[in-house]
């Protein structure tokens, strides 16, 4: 019979992996309890033996990139918890407006200060345009604008901003393009900043679930908001969008996405980063959306997303001195593991960044798509 240790070596050597190698994407065991604590906790387990120091990895994003990429992260056993944390996902409505307030008391209210250092000097915390741009605040003011232009703002013209975040895309809207903002958000910490970033301009942050809001606007703009939503709510959040557009009225939905449908997420994340999100198929945004709106344009620049998280990466290697006596070692490792992971999962191609625009089925002529 297999030891612990040698179902592992099996496993990571579909991917070129070697325990103790001399590979910078090869793991260093620093506790023997590993290979047991993988086997009987599975991805939860591995997360947080990582957390604990029990193993090391000099390039961790490539060490998850070959885990992903040649789907070795689907072999780690499921336990009991798994197998239960699944079925109550499915079943169950993770996403209500009570349950849905815990990843803005887990994620998004932590501390602004871990997400000034680590983000660019807009705070915009979904994947940046690295089409032409050299920095990270290059990508992310083009990314905005990318928004803005797709969905053809004009001066004068009402936008709302489904979960607005620290009020990045509002400011640059209200400021560039001469339109009023309503944006909401149902973390405090958001949205105390954005009120106060968008000071003395035409925007209105409220805190708000996005299912109570029951206005009519010319744009509505949803980003980085249905990763948060469950499928469950998925139709949810169209049929807001829906009521809130007029019938001219064009709807931007920028989300991460994965290749299959899913109805959970990985344990570990759910945990510690995300608790009830979950990433949404194409199949699952289309289904959502039949009948509410025509599709006009679907856009994947996924693969920018890799750099976008290696970069916040960086920012919170070197602002991490300034803020460690907050947050600790264990919250670093946590942290280190979550962006690694996830900049790993757009390069494998498991992940992806769409931005779809629909308009309803009463507009009339041609939508040019914007690159």
């Amino acid at each position: 019979m297999s030891s612990s240790k040698e179902i592992f070596e099996k496993m990571f050597a579909g991917g070129d992996i070697k325990i103790n190698g001399d590979n910078p994407w090869d793991i260093k065991v620093n506790d023997e309890r590993t290979y047991d604590r993988l086997l009987s906790d599975g991805m939860i387990g591995f997360g947080e033996s990582y957390m604990d120091g029990w193993w090391e990895c000099p390039a961790l994003d490539e060490f998850f990139y070959r885990m992903m990429y040649y789907r070795i992260d689907k072999l780690i056993p499921k336990n009991f918890n798994t197998i239960k944390f699944a079925l109550k996902a499915k079943y169950l409505n993770m996403q209500t407006k009570t349950k849905s307030k815990k990843v803005a008391h887990m994620h998004y209210n932590i501390g602004n200060d871990l997400y000034r250092g680590m983000l660019d000097k807009r705070m915009i915390y979904t994947c940046g345009y690295w089409k032409t741009a050299q920095t990270l605040d290059e990508a992310q003011e083009d990314k905005l604008d990318l928004v803005c232009r797709k969905l053809k703002l004009e001066p004068g013209m009402r936008m709302l901003d489904l979960g607005c975040g620290w009020g990045g895309l509002a400011k640059f809207a209200a400021e560039r393009y001469g339109v009023s903002v309503v944006g909401v958000n149902i973390s405090e910490e958001q949205v105390n900043l954005a009120r106060e970033a968008t000071k003395g301009l035409p925007v209105e942050i409220r805190l708000m679930d996005y299912r109570d809001i029951n206005e009519k606007f010319d744009r509505v703009a949803s980003v980085g908001l249905m990763e948060h939503v469950g499928y469950k709510n998925y139709r949810s959040l169209m049929e807001v969008a829906a009521r809130c557009m007029d019938d001219d009225g064009i709807f931007l939905l920028h989300t991460i996405g994965g290749n299959f449908s899913q109805t959970k997420t990985d344990p570990w994340i759910d945990k510690y980063i995300f608790p009830n999100g979950m990433l949404p198929s194409p199949p699952q945004i289309s289904t959502a959306a039949m009948g509410l709106f025509t599709l006009e344009d679907w856009h994947n620049f996924g693969v920018y997303y890799d750099r976008t998280c290696m970069e916040w990466l960086h920012n919170f290697k070197r602002t991490w001195p300034e803020i460690k006596d907050k947050y600790g070692d264990t919250f670093y490792r946590m942290w280190e593991f979550y962006l690694n992971g996830c900049a790993a999962s757009f390069r494998a191609r498991k992940n992806h960044l769409w931005q779809v625009v629909y308009r309803k089925s009463k507009s009339l002529g041609l939508y040019e798509p914007v690159r």
